[in-house]
């Protein structure tokens, strides 16, 4: 099966730009990995990044040794699948195991709640997949030295329990290998976004139960198809993604529609955000909006539904939107396939750990919520803060909320079985800070992005660091009741949450983009307090 593209009234602008492609032979080119077509800036990199266009042919030799790791895994009984990894290399696993409806556990956090919760499950039945491309990710680094403790404390030996994923030549494939864990290398010529089809997606979706030669297979199938000027699925997307974003209709908005495929929006935003957000430009992927609102948005539906849409198996689409995103960058004269802005966070979150941040005093305090940051107007309350970030948001902008809080917390609300599906998900809505975005859409045109730090710095963080000035940002930080350590580390998970979200707010900060900071000194209260405040405004 291959994949479709269906334009809708978006074709006329889509086909300009596609001819133009197609004249100057771009779509052979870039099925023939040509790192040229993005420019002598962007070659260097375009030449050791391009691998990820025959990973449906180079990654068949993993399956083998992936196989007998699973057949391993079965048969000591191992049915905890926990990935610790960020950005590429826990988002298609995701997607995966999702729409194949096979359990994995995503440690992409540095919440000691959720880790707390993960350690908690079945520890004697876990097996853990590090994945870490560079080998030195922090988030990913804790939780390995997290779970070795853990493992070594129930009497487990670390190495029957954690396979590594990670690029030749690594501090990680040394550390790994010296500690007598089973190691998998990637190809080291794909970044870690463009990684769905490489050891980073296969090899844990495997271990939890996917059929990975399958999203293989699919994405072989389309594949010829890349070189062709017509009939080439990836350059009419490509060309669709190029032509809106020349047109001023830079946010995307995604929608999970009739489809068999879970959750790809989610790995759609960091393709595209990280790689077409910098220069002062970009595409803006919005997920979870209802629809596009604003002159400068439009969607994209994944499946059987809507004007515009993607339909296709997962493996396929994973191919063409990477080539389409590719497509995209050449049209918006940017390099997509660096991330200039990214390091900036991770660099004030090393300062602020190495001494005692400084907070200051609040510029409010309304119950269980405490606000920091500077706003016009003097407002005297949470409602007279959420209304000023609606008004500041410009002309053609936007509002991103980040929240470096438990992504699973809400859960907690309702237990499954204790009410009907319905009562239950109401529950779980009131309780989950992510209604936030839900909340603030209804009350503005403009679009509103939500992201779990710091999950988001792997995706989005590159778009709001490198891409348009037109972003308004908040941020919501909780209290840690029950923080977990990081052995052989002078830090805890909670200090490292803490220290990434105001090394990220001060990133932001130095480009003057409008921040505001919602600490909740009681997170299940200050939750419920900040949704209750948005629904009556």
């Amino acid at each position: 099966m291959g994949v479709e593209v269906y334009l809708g009234d978006a074709a006329g602008a889509a086909d300009a730009v596609r001819g133009e492609l197609a004249g100057a032979g771009v779509p052979r080119a870039l099925a023939e990995g040509d790192p040229t077509l993005w420019g002598p800036e962007a070659q260097p990199e375009a030449e050791i990044r391009l691998g990820w266009l025959n990973l449906a042919r180079t990654s068949r030799e993993l399956l083998p040794e992936i196989a007998k790791l699973v057949e391993r895994v079965r048969a000591e009984g191992l049915d905890h699948v926990v990935l610790a990894g960020m950005g590429g290399s826990s988002l298609a696993p995701e997607v995966i195991c999702a729409t194949e409806d096979v359990p994995l556990t995503v440690l992409d956090t540095t919440d000691p709640g959720q880790v707390r919760r993960a350690l908690g499950d079945r520890l004697d039945r876990t097996i853990v997949v590090v994945s870490s491309k560079s080998g030195g990710t922090v988030e990913t680094d804790s939780h390995r030295r997290i779970y070795e403790q853990a493992f070594r404390d129930a009497g487990i030996d670390p190495a029957d329990r954690i396979v590594v994923v990670t690029d030749p030549g690594s501090p990680l494939e040394k550390s790994a290998g010296e500690a007598g864990y089973q190691v998998f290398l990637a190809d080291p010529n794909v970044g870690g976004r463009y990684s769905a089809l490489s050891a980073f997606g296969l090899v844990p979706s495997a271990v939890a139960g996917a059929d990975v030669a399958r999203l293989l297979d699919d994405a072989a199938a389309v594949q010829p198809l890349l070189a062709r000027d017509e009939g080439n699925p990836g350059l009419d997307l490509g060309a669709l993604l190029g032509a809106m974003a020349l047109a001023g209709k830079d946010k995307l908005i995604l929608r999970d529609s009739l489809s068999d495929i879970n959750g790809l929006p989610d790995w759609i935003e960091q393709l595209i955000a990280e790689s077409t957000g910098k220069s002062g430009k970009g595409i803006l992927p919005v997920v979870g909006a209802e629809s596009a609102e604003g002159p400068d948005q439009y969607t994209v539906n994944i499946g059987a539904e809507g004007d515009v849409r993607v339909e296709g198996p997962l493996g396929a689409q994973f191919l063409v939107w990477e080539y389409a995103t590719a497509i995209a960058g050449r049209v918006l004269g940017i390099d997509p396939f660096n991330q200039p802005n990214v390091a900036e966070s991770k660099e004030n979150t090393g300062k602020i750990l190495e001494s005692a941040p400084e907070i200051g005093a609040p510029l409010l305090v309304d119950g269980p919520v405490e606000v920091y940051g500077e706003l016009p107007g003097h407002p005297k309350n949470l409602a007279d803060v959420l209304t000023a970030l609606l008004h500041a948001i410009p002309e053609r902008g936007y509002l991103a909320i980040m929240a470096y809080l438990d992504r699973e917390a809400a859960y907690d609300a309702a237990p499954l079985g204790t009410a009907d599906f319905e009562q239950t998900a109401e529950a779980w809505a009131a309780a989950d800070v992510a209604t936030l975005r839900a909340l603030l859409d209804y009350r503005t045109g403009h679009a509103v992005t939500f992201g779990w730090g710091p999950r988001f710095l792997h995706s989005t963080g590159q778009f709001h660091k490198g891409g348009p000035q037109s972003g308004v940002f908040l941020q919501i930080t909780g209290a840690v009741s029950d923080d977990v350590p990081v052995p052989g580390r002078p830090y805890t998970l909670g200090r490292l949450q803490l220290a990434q979200a105001l090394g990220d707010i001060g990133a932001l900060r130095s480009r003057n983009r409008p921040t505001v900071r919602l600490h909740l000194t009681d997170r299940v209260a200050g939750v419920a307090h900040l949704l209750a405040v948005a629904e009556e405004l």
